[in-house]
């Protein structure tokens, strides 16, 4: 019984929120770190930030920049959701809001993307 019971709220929308924003999470910490390193490199190494800036003109970062984009629209969404989970009142309606959150999440993404083009 408790097997079954697994297995249909991992089919429901709010736990794929739930592995979204977790996912987007562990992602996000460890870009950072690598961010920060490339930051770092503008005041210890001009010369090597010159040349990691010029290789992040090529499509592959593009793309990852779109990626990084979406990761933070949806983690930023997936806080916002799990806030509302607290501190409001449960609706039967919040997979929808779920839903919608990742909708938004993939269009400010695409924004980006037509942006950065």
């Amino acid at each position: 019984m408790r097997a079954a019971r697994g297995i249909t709220s991992r089919a429901h929308p709010l736990w794929v929120a739930y592995v979204l924003h977790r996912l987007s999470g562990l992602a996000l910490a460890l870009f950072l770190p690598v961010h920060f390193y490339i930051l770092s490199l503008a005041l210890t190494d001009p010369a090597r930030l010159d040349g990691f800036l010029s290789l992040s003109l090529g499509g592959a970062v593009k793309a990852a920049e779109v990626g990084l984009v979406f990761l933070l629209a949806v983690h930023m969404f997936g806080g916002l959701r799990l806030m509302a989970l607290e501190w409001l009142p449960w609706q039967p309606a919040q997979k929808t809001v779920a839903a919608a959150a990742t909708a938004v999440s993939f269009a400010i993404a695409v924004l980006f993307l037509l942006r950065a083009v």
